[in-house]
């Protein structure tokens, strides 16, 4: 979709000293920007605040962070909000972020039909309570046939599960005959993961200065540009975002390769 120059403008005055939307190229946005979303609990902590605070003030960030796409040409944003792993934290907290992911879903839906944003979910979200299912559902139906922009949210989202999964929707088809042995490749891989249809990630922020994947996008990031900031997520800006853009198109994307 063509870039609305005039809320571009609007959405990014007033800059600070270091960066402004005069740094960026608009030609050479990246078409999937993903996010890890990470650093709730330690904002606040630092604060003196329950770490479901931190959860709610996150939700302020990630609203900004699909305003800012939008404005700045992105075909794919993709969020890790639930990892497989986390179940494994505290009952209380869980429950929590179930009922924020629905609640905070119904409230941000205007946003989607404004914006024209059509909102996937990579995970196995048939296995989350029945209320946050729903309404996840809902989400996907209300949106399915927007086309400005894609948000793809992770929740209950591992790797390693979705390469497992992808395996065995391949050996499936290779079982019913519809797919030979010979002519799997790595499209064939590609397809059957949850962001099929996506391009792949060219530029994926982590927050809070962690350097690790946590089983994210594991086939995906084959050749994303990292940029990591020591920003805990209830503080990243739109600001912080044009720096991840900015020092995406610094780099030298080669694949591999060596150019002339």
């Amino acid at each position: 979709m063509p870039i609305d120059e005039i809320k571009l403008r609007e959405h990014f005055a007033h800059p600070p000293h270091d960066i402004s939307l005069d740094d960026i190229d608009l030609n050479r946005i990246p078409r999937h920007v993903s996010i890890i979303m990470d650093g709730n609990g330690r904002w606040a902590t630092a604060r003196g605040l329950s770490r479901p605070e931190g959860h709610r003030a996150g939700v302020d960030s990630l609203r900004e962070a699909v305003t800012t796409s939008v404005r700045l040409g992105v075909d794919v944003l993709s969020a890790y909000a639930f990892s497989t792993e986390n179940w494994k934290r505290s009952a209380y907290e869980v429950n929590m972020l179930m009922h924020l992911f629905a609640t905070t879903l119904l409230k941000e839906l205007p946003l989607f039909h404004q914006e024209r944003v059509k909102l996937v979910f990579l995970g196995d979200i048939e296995s989350l309570p029945k209320k946050t299912y729903e309404v996840f559902c809902e989400g996907l139906e209300q949106t399915k046939d927007y086309d400005r922009m894609v948000f793809a949210l992770a929740v209950n989202y591992g790797a390693r599960a979705e390469i497992a999964r992808a395996s065995r929707l391949i050996a499936e088809q290779v079982a019913a005959g519809t797919l030979r042995p010979q002519d799997i490749n790595a499209d064939t891989v590609s397809d059957n993961l949850y962001t099929a249809g996506l391009p792949d990630p060219e530029l994926l922020i982590r927050t809070s200065g962690e350097l690790r994947l946590s089983n994210y996008l594991l086939y995906q990031l084959a050749y994303t540009e990292f940029y990591v900031t020591d920003v805990l997520w209830p503080d990243f800006s739109k600001w912080d975002f044009l720096r991840a853009v900015n020092s995406y198109q610094s780099r030298d994307r080669r694949f591999g390769g060596v150019k002339s």
